[in-house]
């Protein structure tokens, strides 16, 4: 009896730090933009100090993932932002207001290379005017060029994205669209699928005013990857602060992720 328990206390602990791995790996194909791994994502952002009375400012980005493969050397990573807004009152007479932003579909063509440490995809941007709102967004379509550059080694995952967009349809009498987003990565991984992250999203609105054009976060956080059955969940929290941001913009953020996983 005592060896039976000695073998299956020994297959337990195997069988753990195999499940702890491959939480690992797992986790740091999360931190990766252009991994082959289909997943959804439900990015929660609380801005804070929205507007003259310094209101909360809720976003919800609705973020699916799916590769498609090209052929034996090519994937396909197709990425669509879709943000459900909560705008507290701006101004005498722009009220408060739930609903949709703009659409926006981000497709990466990145080369298979798994012996490589690192990977890199381009492709085009598009947004589609989906904003139940003039506060949530411009009437106008707009596109433009996108890049990523991924470096894994060992427990780190290191890189950053950028796009930017310039309106090329729309009503006249809609406001004029060039616009930048960039993100550099940090992550961390540690064993059992914890890591730390930071993520901030800087933006930039070539249109607005000098003074209202950047806004530049400053922060991190930490995550894990859970197992919920046998789905896998990454889960993170992070703080950032606006260093740099428009006068009515945000003067911090808190996100909450919850990332569903369907690894292949």
């Amino acid at each position: 009896m005592r060896r039976i328990a000695i073998v299956c206390l020994v297959l337990f602990s195997a069988g753990l730090a195999l499940a702890q791995q491959d939480d690992t790996e797992l986790a740091k194909q999360t931190q990766n933009p252009i991994a082959n791994l289909i997943s959804v994502p439900l990015q929660n952002n609380f801005n804070f100090g929205v507007g003259p009375e310094d209101d909360l400012q809720y976003v919800l980005n609705i973020q699916p993932v799916i590769p498609v493969g090209l052929g034996e050397k090519l994937l396909l990573i197709n990425r669509a932002i879709l943000p459900v807004m909560y705008q507290p009152e701006l101004g005498p007479g722009v009220g408060q207001e739930w609903g949709l932003g703009n659409l926006t579909y981000q497709g990466f063509f990145s080369p298979k290379s798994e012996d490589s440490s690192i990977t890199w995809g381009i492709g085009p941007v598009l947004t589609f005017p989906t904003n139940t709102d003039d506060a949530f967004g411009s009437d106008k379509w707009a596109a433009g060029p996108g890049a990523v550059i991924v470096w894994m080694k060992e427990r780190w995952v290191i890189g950053g994205l950028i796009n930017n967009v310039w309106d090329y349809a729309g009503p006249s009498s809609a406001p004029d669209v060039n616009f930048m987003t960039a993100q550099y990565f940090l992550n961390y991984n540690f064993p059992a699928g914890f890591y730390f992250t930071s993520a901030p999203i800087i933006t930039a609105d070539w249109e607005a005013d000098s003074g209202d054009t950047w806004t530049l976060p400053v922060g991190g956080g930490f995550g894990k990857v859970f197992r919920f059955g046998k789905l896998p969940i990454n889960m993170s929290l992070q703080g950032y602060w606006n260093a740099v941001h428009p006068d009515d913009g945000a003067g911090w953020q808190m996100r909450f992720q919850a990332q569903f996983l369907f690894p292949k």
